[in-house]
């Protein structure tokens, strides 16, 4: 449809173009006269039919319209597209094509009621003359999601749902279908209706209530329901595991071997409660030793296809934000029957290897077991007792009972580690927030979470474990076809990615070997990663070096995980909070008794479901997070602080605080001075007049501005740079 215009508005030339140009883009068969253009176009006054004349002969002479015997139509008809459509605030959105090509706005009168993230099918318009790309969303292919979480806005006989995100249009809620909420309250809605033009609202019903907003429960909640996540637990799955019963049956112990003898211990976090890996140790002769990496037997317990089954394969995995987790099994399984608690009797699976003291396997068997574990270690009583050891200390401390079997076990974890490392794997040490928090939930303090001895043992082994089973599975004899099993993978890094980042690393004095031995490679990312450590751009380095690595994901097609070196991975080690364990544990029990082959489709269905949850879960917990930072913050509006440029963008400066790594954003406009522009290559801003440079990884000092906790954002003011920081 042509839009009507009186004659009587008078419109400039660059108007009147884009008129003409969506015309023949909405009639693309069509060819008409000047005068019948100017008719369809509503133009009734004589200048203003004179300059739409003009500008048709100036857009056949540019090649967007042709003319024949006095007709004139489109030069090029649209084409179809299909991909994702990218909302933004103020009408600014964008279709992402699949087949890679440069992004092609969609102006919100073309929008179809699209929603952010909709998959769409668009025709690409004829490119307007000096213009960008442009189209209309023809189809809606797959909506993103239909359900919502924002807070209520209840007014007289009408509501609305408000989402933090600014790009989603607000949801119009009838008061049938407000289901009790109040305003100001935290809700999840559905969509029933769904717009079909960019002036209506979505039309939804609230499905629950979360809270008042700002409550730490509701606020959790609300970050785990932006993600399809639960955030409680089915009455009736957690009836079905309390009727399991506890008892360990001979005929449960029938074929498994006894380690209950064998020194064992758990070592955790300090507030752990799903203990699922266990460690054992005994000497077999001078030099040798037996190590057990025993595992929760969880499908001991969990029947394939029971509804605790289900709903384990729904979650896929256990959810860990700042102040809670929300279990993959019911409490009375992830905490009582499979956790492996001190001075209990529990069934586990095996990895059981002989070990020289140099770290190298010499056999290896994977067998159900039985254990009972001596000692509960928290992850700082180990490295309490590793460190004492190592200064020769004697003072007799709790545990210490066990310290030769530590030492031992931390001997042989070095030894493993150096192998991998020297085999090509990768070194990402990061530091991982944590929060100290009250009862109610609020942040109180910040501390940082870094890998010592401790946890570097206790990861090793299971690494360790991993590989094994992923090797009795996938190496096969004689030209075999290996049988269907899940695989952790992580594949090579992406090239271009890499060039990339070679030249990124070049801008601060650090060469990275991008191309030839894969090996030599790693080393060399090991390498610049060394040496960065202490610097200013660390941070920088090692997030940016992260990102151009390929995800880690699980799959039936083996290619091998690139950041640990090892040609065969799976996990195995965790069945209590990840579903993929406990498909392997089934595997392994159908295959070491003589089972076939299950089906590889049914199997890559499961794994492609699992790498998802996984991204979503991860998505969840950085959100809250972040969600911590932004309260912990708010408690000190005004404060000023030491900090690094972290991010930089068009629109302003990312900088994290160095005592406590809350990221906040330096918003250009409040840069006073000059006018900014964004160095994209360079990763800066620059001053126009003064040439005033900020650039990633710069010292500043800011003003905590403002925090929003609805979008988890924290405002920062500059209040001095790298340059004169020192003089104040």
């Amino acid at each position: 449809m042509g839009r009507s215009f009186r004659g009587g508005v008078r419109l400039n030339r660059r108007a009147m173009t884009d008129l003409i140009t969506d015309w023949f883009n909405e009639n693309q068969d069509r060819s008409v006269t000047v005068k019948r253009l100017c008719d369809e176009l509503k133009l009734k006054t004589h200048p203003m039919r004179n300059m739409c004349a003009d500008i048709v002969l100036d857009l056949v002479e540019e090649g967007f319209l042709r003319e024949k015997g006095g007709q004139f139509q489109l030069m090029h008809k649209s084409r179809f597209l299909e991909g994702i459509l990218q909302r933004r605030a103020g009408g600014k959105n964008y279709f992402v094509p699949d087949d890679g090509s440069n992004p092609i706005f969609i102006a919100d009168r073309n929008s179809a009621g699209a929603a952010n993230g909709d998959r769409v099918r668009i025709a690409q318009f004829a490119r307007r003359p000096r213009s960008g790309p442009e189209g209309e969303v023809v189809e809606i292919l797959k909506r993103a999601k239909d359900v919502f979480v924002g807070t209520l806005q209840v007014k007289g006989k009408f509501a609305y749902l408000v989402t933090p995100d600014k790009s989603d249009r607000d949801i119009f809620i009838p008061i049938s279908n407000l289901n009790k909420g109040k305003d100001g309250e935290k809700a999840v809605v559905k969509i029933i209706d769904w717009p079909d033009t960019p002036d209506r609202n979505p039309v939804g019903r609230v499905i629950d209530i979360l809270g008042p907003a700002g409550e730490n429960n509701t606020e959790m909640h609300a970050i785990l329901a932006e993600y399809g996540l639960p955030y409680s637990y089915p009455e009736k799955i957690e009836k079905a595991a309390e009727k399991i019963s506890s008892e360990i049956t001979d005929e449960a112990l029938a074929n498994r071997e006894d380690f209950r003898n064998v020194t064992t211990f758990t070592i955790d976090p300090h507030d752990a409660k799903d203990y699922d890996d266990a460690l054992s140790l005994r000497p077999i002769k001078k030099g040798l030793w037996e190590v057990g990496v025993h595992i929760a037997d969880v499908s001991h317990y969990v029947q394939e296809g029971s509804i605790i089954d289900k709903e384990a394969y729904k979650r896929a995995t256990s959810i860990y934000l700042v102040d809670r987790t929300i279990p993959m099994l019911p409490e009375k399984l992830s905490n009582n029957l499979c956790s492996l608690r001190q001075d209990e009797d529990k069934l586990t699976y095996s990895v059981i290897m002989e070990m020289t003291d140099t770290g190298l396997i010499k056999r290896s068997r994977i067998v159900r077991t039985v254990i009972r574990s001596n000692r509960r270690f928290t992850y700082e009583e180990v490295q309490d007792i590793i460190e004492r050891e190592q200064q020769g200390g004697r003072e007799r401390l709790p545990g210490d009972e066990f310290a030769s079997e530590i030492m031992t076990l931390d001997s042989l974890a070095k030894a493993l580690r150096a192998k991998r490392f020297a085999d090509g794997a990768l070194s990402f040490d990061r530091v991982e927030v944590r929060f100290d928090i009250d009862e109610k939930g609020h942040p109180v303090s910040v501390y940082f979470k870094e890998s010592k001895d401790a946890n570097n043992l206790i990861e090793e082994f299971m690494l360790v474990a991993n590989r094994t089973v992923a090797e009795l599975i996938g190496k096969t004899r004689g030209g075999a076809k290996p049988k269907t099993f899940v695989y952790r993978v992580h594949d090579e890094p992406d090239p271009e990615r890499m060039a990339n980042l070679q030249k990124f690393v070049a801008k601060f004095g650090y060469k990275l070997k991008t191309s030839g031995d894969s090996v030599e490679m790693a080393k060399s990312m090991n390498r610049m990663l060394t040496e960065v450590k202490g610097k200013k751009e660390q941070e920088l380095i090692e997030t940016i070096s992260i990102r151009s690595m390929q995800k880690a994901c699980y799959t039936t097609d083996n290619i091998g995980h690139y950041g640990l070196a090892f040609e065969y991975y799976t996990h195995f080690t965790s069945p209590i909070r990840r579903y993929p364990d406990l498909m392997v544990h089934r595997l392994l029990t159908r295959y070491l008794s003589g089972g076939r082959s299950v089906g590889k489709a049914k199997y890559e269905e499961h794994c492609e479901h699992c790498s998802a949850c996984e991204q979503l879960a991860e998505q969840a917990e950085r959100d809250s997070i972040k969600y911590k930072q932004v309260e912990y913050m708010a408690d000190r509006l005004g404060q000023v602080f030491d900090a690094v440029i972290s991010g930089v963008t068009e629109w302003g400066i990312y900088a994290e605080i160095i005592e406590n790594k809350c990221e906040g954003m330096i918003p250009i406009r409040t840069l006073e001075g000059d006018y900014f522009e964004f160095d994209e290559k360079n990763y800066s801003l620059i001053g126009q007049r003064t040439r005033k440079r900020y650039r990633l990884g710069d010292r500043v000092r800011i003003r905590v501005a403002r925090c929003n906790l609805e979008k988890k954002q924290i405002d920062y003011d500059l209040v001095s740079s790298e340059n004169n920081i020192e003089q104040e």
